[in-house]
């Protein structure tokens, strides 16, 4: 299986007016940041996690020409904000998008994108097929999905296990009973939001060691805000078995 960082920056931190800050000047494109979102496919089929503000941004960089179904963590705005461009998918394959997500989150999207789920469709609208997951293990296609339950404050949000790979973003706690479901896993990606604390977020020194405590041989983390600095000094300050991810790199697993 492949894994893509479609995108591993948050609109957390990131200045909303022109800025000359080292990091907004910055050459190297592992400092240019869309918001998060992983693409993961195999030979058979191609999901997404989470679709953001940039979602056709980066579906357009990667050159994403099929897509299966669209999975989510949680409601919030800069996680569920391009749902609308699965459009493309539908007209080329002539079928609804599968959605995975909880009640929650479908009440957002319900909210959010009520012209979907209107009766009468008008031309051209989003077409999907709701799924609604809890806790459970469930399934799509053939792969096993695990659902990590973690907290966002006072969200509840969750990460998910698919394989060998852990995948947690927007947490800044989670139980022993998650953390076992993650323990054995051979990647971890995890959120690290800044050095400084922050009420719903893994700082990057609470993520270190939380996957110290986990013990996974290969940890990326992502969901990095502007304030965290550039990847070039914050990658040679991690632990040899932990990287900064960055927009466009590709795992395998």
């Amino acid at each position: 299986m492949e894994l893509i960082f479609l995108g591993t920056g948050t609109s957390q931190g990131v200045p909303v007016i022109a800025c000359n800050c080292n990091i907004c000047c910055s050459k190297n494109p592992k400092d240019q940041r869309l918001r998060t979102s992983v693409l993961i496919r195999d030979e058979h089929q191609t999901i997404v996690i989470d679709s953001g503000p940039d979602f056709r941004q980066q579906l357009l960089r990667e050159q994403v020409q099929s897509l299966d179904a669209v999975l989510f963590t949680h409601e919030h705005k800069d996680h569920i904000a391009g749902l609308d461009d699965i459009r493309a998918f539908n007209y080329r394959y002539d079928k609804a998008m599968n959605v995975y997500c909880t009640d929650a989150v479908e009440t957002a999207l319900r909210r959010e994108f009520n012209y979907v789920f209107e009766n009468q469709h008008y031309p051209g609208v989003p077409k999907i097929n709701l799924h609604s997951i809890t806790e459970e293990p469930f399934k799509i296609g053939s792969w096993n999905i695990t659902p990590l339950p973690v907290m966002h404050l006072n969200l509840p949000v969750f990460g998910f296990r698919i394989g060998h790979l852990s995948y947690v973003t927007d947490a800044n706690y989670m139980s022993e009973e998650t953390k076992d479901k993650i323990r054995g896993s051979q990647i971890l990606i995890l959120n690290a939001l800044r050095n400084e604390k922050h009420p719903s977020h893994y700082t990057l020194e609470e993520a270190i060691a939380l996957a110290q405590e986990l013990h996974i041989p290969q940890v990326y983390f992502t969901h990095i805000s502007h304030q965290l600095g550039l990847h070039q000094e914050v990658q040679a300050a991690l632990p040899s078995n932990m990287q900064l991810a960055y927009d466009g790199l590709t795992l395998t697993f």
